[in-house]
This record gives structure tokens, C-alpha cells and sequence, in this order.
């Protein structure tokens, strides 16, 4: 399939997208959760590694999907750790996806409007933007805790129409997230697409349902 195929860009006025692993790297994220806070929860706690693991996976898998899984805040308070300053002493490990930054440049020279819609955090997604120099590409930047609701939640779409209006006909909409793109199916964007690739680290996802891209870069050019 030709590239251009995956987008009419003629139908298309607005491309909204996800954050961490659609425009950035999810390594970050994926070493700073799985790795960073277990270890430093584990030495906070005198634990074990294992244990300290054991302890947090309980919290991991029962807030996943909600707002609090995304909300440094939260994890703060149950951890006893100062995420916001963890994530700060790292964050030279932040990155773009392989062509995100051209793929930026390219719709913001188009004239489109270009919205980035995340569960993020604000102390997360301030910092991420700030360290990788992207959030001067985007018009507004669209955040679920100001929505009161995450992109999974049903609630979510209408939410975030009401207070940014927009035509999702003529609307592209890309995240790597399979709970986020099936929330997404009832608001009838133009063009919905997965990303096979938000951890550069890791293997493709597998994903059946969806139209997929290995990257942004995949969509270049923007006609």
C-alpha cells in the first residue's frame, strides 16, 4: 500500500495525537515504571527488589485505564517517592519516535491544525515537551485530568468536543493505545490509526482491528 494511501489528506483539517508512544519513545516511560520506581521504591522501603515488585503490581494492574494510573500525584502519595523530581533527573532519556519530529514539521507547514490529546500528567507532559523541544508544534495540548476523565473513559470524546470543537469526519487520530482507539471508534474520525511501534525497544504490536503504522514517518508525506 502506498504511503499516502493511509490518509486523505484532502478530507482532513485536524490531526490529533497521543503522546508517549505515538510521538515519543514509550522506552522512557516503560524503564521509568518498570525498572526506576521499583528500584527506588524497593531502597525508600528497605526491601527486596522482588518484594518491593510484589508490593506495586497489585496498584499497577488495578488502576490501569483509570485517571489515577496516569497522575504522578497519586503515585507520590502512595509510593512515599517525589515522582515529578525522579522523572525530572532522568529525563535525558526522553525521546521522539523515529521521524515524529519530521512528521510534526511537515503537518504544521501544511496548515493544519495539530492538537496533542494525552492521559499525561501535566508535570509529565510539560517536561516531556520542554526536554524534546516539540510542544512549540502544537496548537493546544489537550490533557484527560483536565477533562476530569481518561481517553478510555466513554465520557472522554464528548468531553473534549465540548470544550474543543471540532469535525472528527475530518479529523486523523493516532495513539498506540488498543483500550484508547476502541473508546475512539464511537466518535467517527476520518481517519483512526495504531501505532505497531511505541517502544523502539520492543518487537511490533499486534493489532488486528486497527489500521497500523510503524511510525508516524509512515504517513510523510502530508499533501
Amino acid at each position: 500500500m502506498a504511503r499516502q494511501a493511509w490518509v486523505d489528506w484532502s478530507r482532513t483539517e485536524h490531526v490529533l495525537l497521543d503522546m508517549d508512544g505515538t510521538v515519543l519513545d514509550l522506552a522512557f516511560d516503560n524503564y521509568f515504571w518498570t525498572e526506576l520506581v521499583p528500584a527506588h521504591y524497593a531502597r525508600s522501603q528497605a526491601l527486596p527488589l522482588p518484594e518491593a515488585r510484589a508490593r506495586l503490581a497489585p496498584h499497577f494492574r488495578d488502576l490501569r485505564g483509570r485517571l489515577e494510573w496516569y497522575c504522578l500525584d497519586h503515585w507520590s502519595r502512595l509510593t512515599g517517592l517525589d515522582l515529578p523530581a525522579l522523572k525530572a533527573e532522568v529525563r535525558g532519556r526522553i525521546a521522539p519516535l523515529p521521524g515524529a519530529r519530521e512528521f510534526l514539521e511537515a503537518v504544521r507547514a501544511s496548515g493544519r491544525r495539530l492538537w496533542l490529546v494525552t492521559n499525561a500528567h501535566d508535570k509529565s507532559w510539560r517536561l516531556k515537551l520542554e526536554h524534546t523541544g516539540l510542544g512549540a508544534f502544537f496548537e493546544r495540548v489537550i490533557c484527560a485530568h483536565d477533562l476530569g476523565c481518561p481517553k478510555e473513559d466513554p465520557a472522554f470524546w464528548p468531553a473534549l468536543r465540548a470544550r474543543h470543537p471540532f469535525d472528527p469526519s475530518r479529523a486523523l487520530f493516532a495513539d498506540d493505545s488498543l483500550a484508547v482507539l476502541e473508546n475512539a471508534r464511537a466518535c467517527d474520525f476520518g481517519t483512526l490509526l495504531a501505532i505497531l511501534r511505541p517502544d523502539s525497544r520492543q518487537p511490533r504490536q499486534a493489532i488486528e482491528n486497527f489500521v497500523a503504522v510503524d511510525s508516524l514517518a509512515h504517513l510523510l508525506p502530508v499533501a
